[in-house]
């Protein structure tokens, strides 16, 4: 299996502005003092090795979108933020190389970041594209159709070309979708959100959790969670605010933080973390630094196996 992330803020998108990449750049050449390169790859080699991510790249601005590659046919997509449209694109291209044009997409839930890239996915005007939405909610339709309403978008969605259906899930049940096993569990999020769970014909597991609050008060209720991501190969997790944010200002806003992230994936024994839906206020700084000090964190809590942190960026790609 191979996560394969299009989105991963928060909230809504935003860009890298002017300043901010000239603040890079002169980081870089401060580093860099005087040294000479014969060419671009030559120039690249030296940031990547001497240069911290944040220095020399971006973990980028659109909201939620994630494929998975599971071994099967069709394509797999948690949620639709704005990352769908590059997304779509790509997916495009690949199609023209022969890969079948079926879509299964799940949603989280309906908030706007998490859909907002619907009218912008090429492959909804393929007529010969298979668009299947998968959801909890029994008013995914409504909602989906309401956002291209003439009021708010100039494409109706029943202008859209492709054969495009939804189905509603109950969470706690097993699904198999293109042979691969899809279990849905709901989360503490306003108008309740969904955390998915893909198992391939090989045991392999992703667990996809974002827009879910965890409280540390209330650890003794996160049993089920445990349970959700027990084993799992890779866990996918909603680490929006740090967690002096999440029991002050920002309680009950329906995030969490990286630090409860590590321990219900230690209490899980998973194997990888991955640090997602970074707050849209964020610099590629300040996420950076949340990286280190959650691997700090694992590192002096950890009682058995190590678990992997990573921090998601668009563009970044995790074999299981």
């Amino acid at each position: 299996m191979l996560a394969r992330f299009w989105g991963t803020r928060g909230s809504l998108p935003v860009a890298l502005k002017a300043d901010a990449l000239a603040d890079k750049l002169a980081r870089a050449l401060v580093v860099a003092d005087g040294r000479r390169f014969g060419d671009e790859a030559e120039a690249r080699a030296f940031l990547d090795a001497e240069v911290s991510f944040s220095g020399r790249a971006t973990y980028g601005g659109a909201t939620s979108c994630v494929e998975l590659e599971t071994g099967a046919a069709a394509f797999f997509v948690c949620d639709m933020g704005s990352g769908l449209r590059e997304f779509g694109l790509d997916a495009m291209k690949r199609c023209g190389g022969g890969h079948p044009r079926k879509y299964n997409i799940f949603l989280s839930h309906l908030h706007w970041d998490h859909i907002m890239g619907f009218p912008f996915f090429v492959p909804a005007f393929d007529p010969g594209a298979e668009i299947v939405i998968h959801a909890c909610h029994a008013d995914a339709e409504e909602a989906i159709r309401r956002q291209q309403e003439e009021i708010s978008f100039p494409v109706a969605f029943d202008w859209l070309r492709a054969q495009i259906r939804f189905e509603t899930m109950e969470p706690g049940r097993s699904y198999d979708v293109d042979g691969v096993q899809v279990v849905a569990m709901a989360q503490h999020h306003s108008h309740t959100s969904y955390g998915y769970r893909f198992t391939d014909g090989h045991g392999r597991s992703i667990v996809y959790s974002t827009d879910s609050e965890h409280k540390t008060d209330q650890m003794d209720a996160e049993d089920a969670f445990v349970a959700f991501f027990r084993g799992s190969d890779l866990v996918i997790c909603d680490t929006m605010y740090s967690l002096a944010d999440t029991v002050s200002l920002k309680e009950d806003w329906g995030h969490s933080s990286n630090v409860v992230a590590v321990d219900l994936c230690h209490a899980a024994e998973a194997r990888r973390l991955v640090l997602f839906h970074h707050e849209p206020t964020y610099r590629d700084e300040d996420i950076e630094r949340m990286h280190r000090e959650t691997i700090r964190y694992e590192e002096l809590t950890r009682e058995g196996a190590a678990l992997d942190v990573l921090c998601a960026y668009d563009g970044l790609e995790i074999r299981v």
